[in-house]
């Protein structure tokens, strides 16, 4: 099985991944050192005058993440990765308005690859009447014209990337602007281990490496035909929430994800179903060789339990020292992962047609960007 697969021909693997995601995959080390680079350039002003008010950066009280799908992935990491850390609270926001305390004492980072998504730049326009610290990354749209006209900082990163596939992106920025508004030291190393160990990921789990050899090919065999639902706990409750997304946007399947402990208390009784509905799950449980004796306990309860429902039982471990590399070398296995099981799927990674659809739907009964672009007159209008 192993020696005929499609995964070990190239031909035909370029022939499916027409938009060639797998490039992306192996360039991520390239697209995180790119990104820390240019947020290291961006000067935070003392202060910014908007109409008749100031917006004064200083070092915030809490910090949101106002975002949509990939561009939102990066402040659930940011946010499980110092949650136990550091004091400042972090909140991702995945809806039109912000959360009800931000304040000037809050940190609102922008987050829109397109710089287009309706939901962030309707995030962003409350931003600015609460008068937040705000800080935007993105490629262009009106994010970026927007925090132009208004002197606003902001990280411009390169166009032209499946915003999934821009992931390094959205989320390294993150931690060094927090550097340079005193919200977080002391991460650097962390940072730069996360690289390496992206990109040892990237050459064990290459095109070129043989699925005999290959992790993420093999992986993607196992759950070929089948549902993923991804178990994670911590750190790695962000992490198992992108593995879900990239088998659904990557592999066209769908997919489902659950955090221990809580998932002990309501998940697992959903195995008692009959076999013929089980039948067409695969458990993939994310595991770390340092987790903790009551997480320990519990997974390999859950799989003494679970295993009698299902015999796909399948385990990714992290790799790394530091949290964050861990953190990352999951997720990066998992982008390669979704992208072998598309490829076995005969589906072309790239395209979200659905979401396109859906994008569409909405512009033609509101225009979203109409709206922002009016608010923001009034704003800055305001004598």
């Amino acid at each position: 099985m192993l020696e005929t697969t499609i995964l070990d021909r190239m031909d035909d693997m370029k022939k499916i991944d027409k938009s060639g995601m797998l490039t992306h995959c192996l360039k991520t080390a390239e697209y995180c050192q790119d990104v820390i680079s240019r947020a290291e350039k961006v000067e935070i002003p003392a202060k910014v005058r908007i109409a008749r008010n100031f917006v004064k950066y200083n070092k915030p009280r809490n910090i949101v993440v106002a975002g949509m799908g990939g561009s939102a992935i990066g402040g659930e990491i940011l946010r499980d990765w110092l949650r136990d850390e550091i004091l400042i609270p972090i909140e991702v926001c995945n809806d039109y308005a912000l959360p009800a305390y931000a304040n000037e004492h809050t940190l609102v980072f922008a987050v829109s690859y397109s710089g287009e998504t309706e939901e962030t730049l309707n995030a962003f326009v409350d931003t600015i009447r609460r008068k937040c610290m705000v800080i935007a990354i993105t490629s262009g749209g009106h994010l970026l014209s927007f925090c132009e006209k208004l002197q606003l900082p902001h990280v411009t990163i390169p166009t032209g990337l499946p915003p999934r596939a821009a992931l390094p992106y959205v989320f390294f920025p993150l931690p060094v602007l927090m550097e340079k508004m005193n919200a977080l030291v002391g991460k650097r190393s962390e940072i730069e281990e996360s690289v390496r160990v992206i990109t040892i990921v990237s050459e064990e789990n290459s095109p070129h490496i043989p699925a005999k050899n290959n992790f993420s090919k093999r992986l993607a065999m196992q759950l070929e035909g089948l549902v993923p639902v991804i178990y994670g706990f911590r750190q790695y409750g962000a992490i198992a929430h992108r593995l879900k997304t990239q088998f659904n946007e990557n592999s066209k399947v769908p997919s489902r994800h659950e955090v221990f402990p809580e998932l002990n208390h309501n998940e697992v009784v959903g195995w008692e179903a009959p076999e013929d509905l089980t039948k067409v799950f695969s458990v993939l449980l994310i595991r770390d060789h340092d987790e903790p004796d009551e997480i320990r306990n519990r997974i390999e309860a859950t799989k003494s339990t679970v295993v009698q429902k299902t015999g796909r039982i399948l385990e990714i471990y992290a790799k790394g020292k530091g949290k964050l590399a861990r953190m990352f070398s999951i997720l990066h296995l998992g982008d390669f992962t979704s992208v072998y099981l598309a490829i076995l799927r005969d589906v072309d990674p790239v395209p979200v047609k659905t979401i396109d659809e859906i994008k569409m739907a909405m512009k033609k009964k509101f225009n979203a960007i109409d709206k922002v672009n009016k608010e923001i007159q009034k704003i800055v209008s305001r004598d």
